[in-house]
This record gives C-alpha cells, structure tokens and sequence, in this order.
C-alpha cells in the first residue's frame, strides 16, 4: 500500500465476511494460535450484533480492499463510573504496515470510545511485538501490568 493511497475506517459490514475472515485469521496465525469455525461465525455475528455485551469491530479499507481489523469492547469497571474500552484485537496486514493503517483503527477506537463516553481505552500486546509497541508507545501509555490467567 503506498502513502498516497487513500484509507478508509469504517464499521465492519456483513458483505466483509470473507474479508475479514481472512484478516482475523492472519491475525491468530501472527499469535500461533486458531479457532475452530464455530468461534468464527460466533464471533463475526457478535461483531455485527446489538447486544451490549457484543463486541464491536472497525476495518481499514484501501483501493476497495481491506487491509486492517481492529475488534473492542465496551466494560463497567469497578473503579469508574463510566464504562471503559478494551481493544481486543488490531491487525494491519503485512503490506499496510507503517503506512497509518494502525493508527487509523486505533483512533477509530478512540473516536468510538469518546462517542460512547468510555474516556479509557486499553490493550495488550506481546513483549515481543516491537513493531507494534513503536506505534503504541506513541499513541498510549505503557503501564507496569503483568498479566495471569487461569491455567
């Protein structure tokens, strides 16, 4: 994708779905990991649902074809009144990256997040990801979090 190519963020669609099949499972092979097919109608349908609880997705689309995904949440926290925003997943592909796809989904995010009066948003990442870590160390705060899960 060239810097001159026009980048369109928008909410995902249901005519998407063979698109964003394929970026979402680009995005789990980058994290060595898979879902079976039931995960992926599931979720595709909570992407498009209008259940609170759902989570939410924007694409970034260049030249008609889409090149970024980025899925999130909103939460209640026990330490706000307001609910809080939880990137989950953000993908750019190979091709897009370092040309403001990333960036572009993250504001996306921010923008949503602000609409729905959710002023924190928050994500995680690898301690390995550096490529992604130099965009996030400009556009967040790293905090000094670990984080467990049931084993």
């Amino acid at each position: 994708m060239s810097q001159n190519t026009a980048l369109t963020v928008r909410p995902l669609r249901a005519a998407d779905e063979p698109a964003w099949r394929e970026l979402w499972t680009a995005y789990l092979a980058f994290y060595e990991s898979s879902v079976p097919e039931p995960v992926y109608v599931s979720t595709f349908a909570r992407l498009l649902g209008d259940d609170p609880r759902d989570h939410n997705a924007l694409v970034a689309e260049s030249d008609g074809q889409l090149v970024g995904l980025t899925h999130y949440l909103f939460h209640r926290h026990g330490w706000k009144i307001e609910e809080v925003c939880y990137l989950q997943d953000l993908y750019a592909t190979p091709d897009s990256r370092g040309s403001g796809v990333g960036r572009a989904l993250i504001e996306g995010v921010y923008a949503a997040a602000d609409a729905h009066g959710a002023p924190s948003v928050y994500w995680n990442t690898q301690h390995f990801n550096t490529t992604a870590r130099r965009l996030y160390d400009r556009i967040g705060t790293l905090t000094p979090f670990i984080k467990y899960q049931r084993v």
